[in-house]
């Protein structure tokens, strides 16, 4: 089976006019070039007929503007992540721009090699979920195009950033359930050496000081932030002790899915008294466990993100090269 691509030349000879006379009604400058309305009307009404959009291509060489925003995140089976990537649809979808997406999961040459198909399709910026924390990984693009981090950042390497405050959002989440009595609390994090995972467990190690609690060898399990990790950590904590922790905090929402596939095989009739985790899905609260949450500003990421690339894009100076964003705290309501 063979297709037909339309063309404008089509539109043109529908519309009995020459091909730049349909280019000039169709890219918006027909009162420009004083071409007569009802000539407008016609051309417009068999592009609509055609279902007929103007080259992007051609667009392109023109204004030597691709009009499309790269995005590259890990994995879109990461309820924070997706919600992302659907804010930042939203807006670049209102201001005429294309989001194009590639995923990494969590692999830095699998990363390496969406980022470069996205400068081949030529995208004016690019946001990066980055999954290396190596700066050299990033910087040679720079050179190419404007890029910004966001959701995790990479300290001195140059690269602007938007991520949420998550440290004094941790803090917030586990101290009111530390007061309440608990006296231990196993961290289960992703890589170490991401900005996530240190800001997190940051607000993790300064709840346990607010509260007195010294930590003890074993609270704190790292490996990264897929969901196999978190079941994985699970297994070997409650293989190691007996039994499953008092309270357990997780770094992500993807590790809090593991874990919970895990108790869901083991039974939870003795699952930790207390549950916390970083990011929040409205699933939680249908859940016969207790399990409160951070919930990030997919929106507020984007927004600010999206606004620092199209800056650059611009040649304008950035306010602030790194901005955090803040964060709600949500309690589940079958207490705990």
């Amino acid at each position: 089976m063979t297709f037909q691509r339309l063309t404008i030349d089509d539109v043109a000879r529908i519309a009995g006019v020459s091909r730049t006379t349909a280019s000039m009604v169709l890219n918006g400058h027909a009162e420009r070039y004083r071409i007569a309305q009802a000539t407008v009307q016609r051309v417009e009404q068999v592009a609509r007929e055609l279902h007929f959009s103007p080259s992007h291509s051609a667009r392109s060489l023109r204004n030597r503007r691709s009009q499309a925003i790269g995005l590259v995140i890990p994995d879109l089976t990461n309820a924070s992540h997706a919600a992302l990537a659907q804010a930042l649809e939203n807006l670049c979808r209102a201001r005429d721009l294309q989001l194009l997406m590639v995923t990494s999961d969590e692999d830095p040459e699998r990363e390496s090699a969406g980022m470069t198909q996205l400068v081949a399709r030529q995208v004016d910026g690019m946001l990066v979920v980055p999954c290396s924390s190596d700066a050299r990984h990033y910087q040679k693009w720079t050179r190419r195009l404007p890029l910004v981090f966001v959701d995790r950042r990479l300290d001195d390497s140059g690269i602007p950033s938007v991520v949420t405050d998550a440290t004094d959002s941790v803090v917030q989440l586990l101290a009111p359930r530390l007061a309440a009595g608990i006296s231990e609390l196993v961290y289960f994090g992703g890589q170490a050496a991401l900005s996530p995972s240190r800001d997190r467990l940051a607000g993790y190690r300064q709840a346990l000081a607010g509260a007195g609690l010294a930590e003890q060898p074993g609270w704190v399990c790292e490996r990264d932030f897929l969901r196999e990790s978190g079941y994985a950590m699970m297994r070997d904590w409650h293989a190691a002790n007996g039994r499953y922790p008092q309270a357990l905090f997780t770094a992500s929402i993807t590790l809090l899915e593991g874990v919970l596939a895990y108790l869901r095989q083991h039974g939870l009739h003795d699952a930790p008294r207390s549950m916390m985790t970083f990011d929040h899905h409205a699933l939680l609260d249908c859940l016969p466990l207790a399990i409160d949450a951070v919930q990030q500003d997919s929106e507020g990421l984007a927004v600010a993100s999206l606004a620092k690339v199209l800056a650059l894009l611009e040649g304008q100076p950035l306010a602030a090269t790194d901005t955090r964003i803040a964060a709600t705290l949500l309690r589940s309501p079958h207490g705990g």
